[in-house]
Parts: structure tokens; C-alpha cells; sequence
């Protein structure tokens, strides 16, 4: 259930009560792709960073060690030791994204898998059995992601075949929630709106979804290559016609930049895998922007990251020796670099929360807006 507190603007504050516990919104998806973080952070670490929400693949997990071992092994929680939301996605960007040869039609999509080539088949319904076996807390409905730009005509029917499968996920779900050896069986469902960059099919598709009375909505297909101004554009557009009482879920965004757009566009979940990706090549986020700590200025500074972070990592260690950890390639310097770019990230949350309660978040918004993603 989500419960809407303040609002200022378009932003929103808001909590989201699941059976795993309550989310405070805005917030930020730590992504755990296989049930780890990459970088070697363990699910009690998340907790040492402030993550709320951990977000694992569907796809990875299902291709290995396998959705079943999970379930025989209890479910994502029991195995990772992380006892707050997990949030899966479908499955379905992977699928589009990483299969190396895939054939969609009406009833799912058949596909070659990236790992050994063997031949998969995915549609809603072995979505929803994936994700009622990993008993994540929140599960997203299969769905099918255009790339950007997509001609109008396929754009269109793309996305009757994502509402004809959003459809069957529901069915679906209803059904595994009420089977005897189901896990989680208070698993929620998320629909994912999408449309392409064109407004009216992405208005037209919100409406429809929205009458589904479903547990929350995302935009999907955005942040896949289009100009962030294009993103900002549909999120505006999609943003009137989405249920008040269900949190927005901007998928797969973004910058510390991009979430302060989203949120003062009424965004109110996200993730991204950038922040530890980026950690792990050595760019780092600071309140004065981004730096790339591979750099030889950095040789000798014996100076924390972020003179304004309380993380751990900058409490405890230098600029000098987290670069020499990553030039090294000691495993030791990703961890640290994702621990703070995940605190940062976090954090950020954390504040644009508090500036939503106090009523100052436009301040906020304009002072950082332009700071946070430029590079030192």
C-alpha cells in the first residue's frame, strides 16, 4: 500500500508498506544483479549504506544457479541474508538486450541464452513463475522494451503485446499467490508503461494499465540511448495520467542528475546499475561532482573522497590508497569505491527526503541539479 504524505510540486514524499517492510520514497534500488552487489558487497553490507530496496535479475537467476535451487533454497531472502524489499524485474530487457538470438511472438519470446547458447522460452506467465520462486517482494510484469527510436506502427503494437501480457502476469500471479508451497504469497505486481518517445501511446497505455488497480506502475523503455531532455519530456507527459495512490517507478535511471529530475517530475523509485559500475572503473560521486580517481593528481592526496561524506569509506580511507587499490586491481579498492558511490547515492535519498518534509526540496533541486553530475 502506498501512502502519499506531502507533496511539493510534482514531488512526492511518500511510504510504501510491503510484507518485507516499509520503503521511505523517493528512493533508490541498490541493483544485486545475481543476489550480490558487484563489487563484493554482501546483503549486510546494504545495511551499513542505507539501502532499503535491493533489486536482482530475473533473467541471471533463472539462467543461474536457477529460479528452482532458489526456491528449494528458500527464496532470494533466506539465500542472501537480506531481509528488507527485493524488488525482480521480468526479465525482459535482459532478454532484449543480451540473448543473442531472439524471436518474439504473441504467446513470449524464445531466445538463445548469452552464458551457453541454449534455447529459452520466456513469456508472462514463466515470468511470474521465476519471480513466485525467487518470493522477491516485488515482482514487475513481462514486458516487451522497444529501443529508441522505434518506428511508430511497431512502437504501437508493442505495446498492445506488453498490455496483452501484463494481463496474463496478473492471472498468473493471482494464481501463484494462492498456491500452498508459494514462498511470499503477498508478492506484489508492478505494471511497466511504455510507448517509445511518442506521447499519445504512451498516455493512451497508462490510462489502459491504470484501471488494473495494480500495486504500482513503472515507465519503462526510457534511458536507452534518447537525450535526457527526451526522457524528461515523456515522464511529464505519462506523469498526469499515472494512479496517485501507487508509487512511479522510472526504470533503469539514472545520474544523481536524472533522479533529481525524475523526483521533481513525481518519480518515486529507482535504480541503476551506473553508481557501482562506475565505482568500479574509479568514478566517484561528490558533492562538487564526479571524479575519476585514476588520476595522477590523485597519487598523494591523502584527503577522503568526500570531505562532506559520512560512508565508511571516507571516514577511514584516502584518495591515495583507493587509487592504489583500483590501479593495483586489488578486489579491496572496488569494494570501497561501490560502498561510497552506493552511500552517495543513498544518501542523496535520504536528503531529497528530508527537503520534501521541510517543504525546501525545489531549493534543493535547483542548487544540485546541475552540480552533482559534472566532472571535476
Amino acid at each position: 500500500m502506498y501512502q502519499l504524505i506531502k507533496q511539493e510540486g510534482r514531488a512526492r514524499r511518500g511510504e510504501f508498506h510491503t510484507v518485507h517492510g516499509v520503503v521511505q520514497m523517493p528512493a533508490f534500488m541498490n541493483v544485486a544483479t545475481c543476489g550480490a552487489i558487484k563489487g563484493g558487497l554482501s546483503a549486510y553490507d546494504l545495511k551499513d549504506i542505507k539501502t532499503q530496496v535491493m533489486l536482482s535479475n530475473t533473467y541471471h537467476l533463472h539462467l543461474r544457479p536457477g529460479d528452482e535451487v532458489v526456491k528449494q533454497l528458500g527464496g532470494l531472502h533466506q539465500m542472501t541474508g537480506w531481509d528488507k524489499v527485493i524488488l525482480t524485474d521480468s526479465g525482459g530487457f535482459q532478454v532484449f538486450s543480451l540473448a543473442k538470438i531472439r524471436d518474439i511472438h504473441e504467446e513470449g519470446v524464445y531466445f538463445n541464452s548469452h552464458i551457453d547458447g541454449r534455447r529459452i522460452f520466456m513469456g508472462p506467465e514463466e515470468s511470474m513463475r521465476i519471480q513466485s520462486n525467487l518470493a522477491s517482494t516485488i515482482a514487475m510484469a513481462f514486458d516487451e522494451c522497444v529501443a529508441n527510436p522505434s518506428e511508430y506502427s511497431y512502437t504501437k503494437a508493442s505495446v498492445k503485446r506488453t498490455t496483452n501480457w501484463l494481463l496474463r502476469c496478473k492471472k498468473e500471479m493471482d494464481r501463484l499467490n494462492s498456491l500452498d508451497d508459494t514462498i511470499n504469497k503477498h508478492q506484489m505486481l508492478f505494471g511497466i508503461n511504455q510507448g517509445g518517445v511518442y506521447h499519445d501511446l504512451r498516455i493512451d497505455h497508462m490510462k489502459e494499465i491504470a484501471q488494473l488497480e495494480l500495486d504500482g506502475y513503472a515507465i519503462g523503455g526510457l534511458a536507452v540511448g534518447e537525450p535526457a531532455e527526451v526522457m524528461y519530456e515523456v515522464i511529464e507527459a505519462v506523469e498526469p495520467f499515472a494512479p496517485k495512490d501507487k508509487p512511479r517507478y522510472l526504470m533503469g535511471v539514472g545520474t544523481p542528475g536524472n533522479i533529481l529530475e525524475g523526483v521533481y517530475r513525481g518519480i518515486d523509485l529507482f535504480d541503476c546499475v551506473m553508481p557501482s559500475r562506475n565505482a568500479r572503473h574509479g568514478h566517484l560521486f561528490t558533492r562538487q561532482g564526479i571524479i575519476n580517481i585514476n588520476n595522477e593528481k590523485y597519487k598523494l592526496d591523502n584527503s577522503p573522497i568526500d570531505s562532506q561524506c559520512g560512508c565508511p569509506v571516507c571516514q577511514r580511507h584516502t584518495r591515495a590508497y583507493i587509487r592504489h587499490l583500483l590501479k593495483a586491481k586489488e578486489m579491496l579498492g572496488m569494494r570501497l569505491a561501490v560502498m561510497h558511490n552506493l552511500w552517495f547515492y543513498n544518501t542523496l535519498m535520504e536528503e531529497i527526503r528530508e527537503h520534501l518534509d521541510h517543504g525546501t526540496f525545489s531549493d534543493f533541486y535547483t542548487k544540485y541539479r546541475e552540480i552533482l553530475d559534472k566532472r571535476i
